[in-house]
């Protein structure tokens, strides 16, 4: 609650104790003899009616009042956890995301029919090395062949076949998406990589787009596995 909501909390809990007071003083009054006559009794009656129906209204308003306040707090609250939830699922890879970014796309550089034999896939060492070159290029997200890499994401060999996360890339060509804050900064630095050159080595073209104004990177599918971890104990 903030520092204006704490004062009006306070200033309506005064208000109310001090109305209940007035109405508590005003049954209390001493006993006096009356001379008053029946019409002026009736008047008075009638005034003090008014007055503590006034009072009970606006004791109830102030109710109203501080029960809204509860639920505004309440429902702040449950909004805070979940933007903090949302935020985290994002962090960790879990959502779509969509940014500014560029697209990558691995084909064959050459037909089979030329160099006399078939061009698979990329290998894990050459992807692995691409991909870290985009993140100290300051990429945010990038997905190959639509597997979003994350912190755990894991790129293998098995048996002579590339593996990203628990999909097998097998098939060319393929596209890596990327978003980075400044698309133009990402692009220019790929122009001067010597990632091209390295694909080209393994019979591969690697195409870079000019920058986008919108990439959309999948969320991480798989279950997240998490190793030698365990909870605190709060005691």
């Amino acid at each position: 609650m903030t520092s204006k909501k704490k004062f009006q909390f306070t200033f309506i809990t005064i208000v109310i104790g001090f109305m209940v007071a007035v109405m508590f003083q005003t049954t209390k009054q001493p006993v006096v003899r009356d001379t008053r006559d029946m019409w002026q009794l009736r008047e008075d009656l009638k005034r003090e009616q008014e007055l503590q129906a006034a009072i009970l209204k606006e004791i109830r308003t102030y109710e109203d009042q501080l029960r809204n306040y509860e639920v505004e707090q309440n429902n702040s609250k449950k909004a805070a956890l979940q933007q903090t939830l949302a935020k985290l699922q994002k962090e960790a890879g879990l959502t779509e995301v969509k940014g500014p970014g560029i697209i990558l796309t691995v084909e064959p550089l050459f037909d089979e029919s030329l160099i006399g034999q078939e061009v698979k896939s990329v290998s894990p060492e050459l992807l692995k090395r691409l991909v870290n070159e985009l993140n100290s290029y300051e990429a945010e997200n990038v997905a190959v062949a639509n597997q979003r890499i994350i912190a755990t994401s894991v790129i293998r060999d098995i048996n002579g076949r590339t593996k990203v996360n628990d999909y097998w890339l097998t098939q060319l060509p393929f596209k890596i998406k990327v978003i980075a804050k400044d698309a133009e900064k990402l692009y220019n630095r790929m122009q001067v990589s010597n990632a091209p050159d390295e694909f080209a080595v393994e019979n591969l073209k690697l195409s870079i787009s000019q920058p986008l104004s919108e990439v959309t990177v999948p969320a991480y599918n798989d279950a997240i596995r998490v190793k030698n971890i365990l909870p605190v104990n709060s005691k």
